[in-house]
């Protein structure tokens, strides 16, 4: 009877969402409408989070809507009005109501019912393959012999929206290469949103059609500066795949993104103003920035930037979320925004990873696992002790400028493999965790008092909601909170590079 009354309440809430997404597209050319429908957005957010949305919080969010100088106000309200009605009313729903407000709390609930960590998106290799060869990529290197059926796909899409998880991005290989079983998922999952990070080659005009028409896929295009820097490891011709890739899902009102990761030979190249400018003009509006990782035997490590060009990233992605910058553009960076998560977000905390082969994996970058799809539910994959000492490790530096188990506290890593027995998984041949993080002993003691001069140099806030064991939660000097908050208290911001 409880499951039916759930039912019957999410299928209201979501028709009255739907409803005022309705109205607000219906006057798109009338911005007091439109600030209208917003505001009441964040009504109904407050309402849905209760105490958890405190007045505070909401009233600042009332008053950047009301601000007609506001720069992110602007900036959403130009992605809602450049972009296809239906995409736009599909992400509100599926990535707004089911992932933010709905998904988000059942996630917490679950957290506590099952005593692990549930994440909040799942990523998933639907193929091995790839039809191009970076330089210093795994994928590439991996051949075409592994893939997610559709029904392996299905399962953890249905097992984890049982938990609440309603994003699930895919990367690979070249994901875009299962074009029709992706579509096919997105079909059949449509309160759920999903996300591809892809080198752009395979996008057409059939595909943004299907997109449109579904509503519930972006695009993360990679690429890694100037045709010269980006083509030098991704092969000639790449760049002109990119461009007309970003012209065609800008042409249907598609929204999308950029994955770029930044190396010792490319960071001036992809965080310049000219290149921003450049794919903020062809529609671009986010973008995920990823420090290069040195993973797989045959890795490159010295593309890995130096410690100067890591202090020069941290200011210039804040530089270019400030309002002191004018391109329309917002920048995530995996590696240096650790202080807005909480620290490392893989093992489950907020997501982890499915291989080709059906192995689930803390993280992306760490191939290692002792569960597979296979064999194993979702839950019982984050129940796993790989998982497990993940979340009894987090934050595994209380310097969120040093999250990562591997690149920045590599002996935690080589620990949590020691102490839970996982097996490597690296397609091409298996790498063990003393070569993995050989390979980042000298990157992490020398980034070390660096990122603690920095970190030391600016104030900090807990954040107010933090997927941390019990322990951790009681008492926050045990995650560095309490210590940072205090030698911090009353420091001004410092510039960073």
């Amino acid at each position: 009877m409880g499951k039916i009354i759930q039912q019957v309440t999410h299928h209201a809430e979501r028709k009255a969402v739907s409803t005022m997404v309705d109205s607000f597209l219906k006057h798109l050319d009338k911005s007091e409408n439109r600030q209208e429908t917003y505001l009441k957005i964040v009504d109904m957010a407050g309402k849905f989070y209760g105490k958890a949305a405190t007045q505070d919080k909401l009233d600042r969010v009332r008053s950047a809507i009301k601000d007609p100088n506001n720069r992110w106000f602007h900036y959403i309200d130009k992605i809602v009005a450049e972009s296809d009605p239906n995409y736009v009313k599909t992400m509100m729903l599926n990535l707004g109501y089911e992932s933010f407000l709905r998904g988000t709390k059942k996630i917490r609930k679950n957290r506590q019912k099952y005593h692990c960590n549930i994440p909040w998106l799942i990523l998933f290799d639907p193929t091995s393959a790839c039809n191009m060869h970076c330089v210093g990529c795994w994928s590439g290197t991996y051949g075409h012999k592994n893939n997610l059926s559709f029904e392996d796909m299905d399962k953890i899409v249905t097992q984890g929206k049982a938990l609440g998880v309603h994003l699930y991005m895919m990367t690979g290989g070249e994901p875009m290469v299962r074009k029709a079983d992706i579509l096919k998922l997105c079909e059949k999952h449509n309160d759920c949103f999903f996300a591809a990070y892809t080198n752009s080659t395979l996008i057409d005009e059939d595909l943004c059609k299907e997109v449109v028409r579904l509503g519930n896929l972006t695009f993360m295009l990679s690429i890694e500066g100037s045709p010269d820097t980006n083509d030098a490891r991704r092969g000639d011709g790449h760049y002109a795949a990119v461009m007309k890739a970003m012209d065609l899902l800008k042409k249907y009102g598609i929204i999308f993104g950029t994955s770029i990761c930044y190396t010792r030979a490319n960071i001036e190249a992809v965080t310049s103003d000219e290149f921003l400018k450049m794919i903020s003009d062809k529609g671009a509006r986010f973008g995920f920035y990823f420090h290069f990782m040195p993973v797989g035997n045959n890795a490159v490590p010295e593309l890995m930037p130096t410690v100067e060009q890591r202090k020069k990233m941290i200011d210039r992605i804040r530089y270019v979320r400030s309002d002191a910058c004018d391109i329309d553009f917002f920048p995530m960076d995996f590696q240096n925004d650790g202080e807005f998560v909480g620290g490392c977000i893989a093992g489950g905390r907020n997501y982890f990873h499915i291989n080709s082969r059906g192995d689930a994996e803390p993280c992306v970058f760490i191939h290692f696992s002792d569960r597979n799809i296979h064999e194993h539910s979702i839950l019982e994959m984050l129940q796993s002790p790989l998982c497990k000492k993940y979340h009894e490790g987090q934050p595994f530096n209380r310097n969120h400028l040093r999250p990562c188990p591997m690149l920045e506290n590599p002996e935690m890593l080589r620990q949590i493999i020691r102490e839970t027995g996982a097996k490597g998984t690296n397609e091409e041949s298996e790498e063990s965790v003393e070569h993995l993080c050989a390979k980042c002993d000298a990157y992490a003691k020398e980034w070390a008092p660096v990122a603690d001069e920095i970190w030391a140099s600016c104030p900090h806030k807990k954040l107010p909601y933090e997927n941390y064991t019990a322990e951790k939660r009681e008492h926050p000097e045990l995650a560095g909170f309490e210590h940072a908050e205090r030698k911090n208290e009353g420091v001004p911001q410092k510039k960073i590079g």
